[in-house]
């Protein structure tokens, strides 16, 4: 799938194509749309660097006492914990 958005609306928004490629992504992580692994996929970013894109805007990870529970779970499995 494509989206055309005109090169005025880049203009008005300051925006280059990645950066409204970005932006676009972080809103739909902000809104639980998308996954960071989804965000990181789309956008070729490592932890680190999604990490940073989230801290720039100050916007938090999207992990939840549920996700906690299976981390801890995950890693028992491993012995790790």
């Amino acid at each position: 799938m494509s989206i055309f958005i005109p090169e005025e609306i880049l203009k008005a928004a300051e925006l280059s194509e990645d950066e409204l490629k970005v932006e676009l992504a972080l809103i739909l992580y902000k809104k639980n749309k998308i996954s960071g692994g989804q965000v990181r996929a789309w956008l070729g970013l490592t932890v680190l660097e999604f990490q940073h894109e989230l801290a720039k805007r100050d916007l938090c990870l999207n992990y939840d006492f549920e996700e906690l529970n299976q981390d801890v779970q995950t890693l028992k499995t491993l012995g790790l914990l």
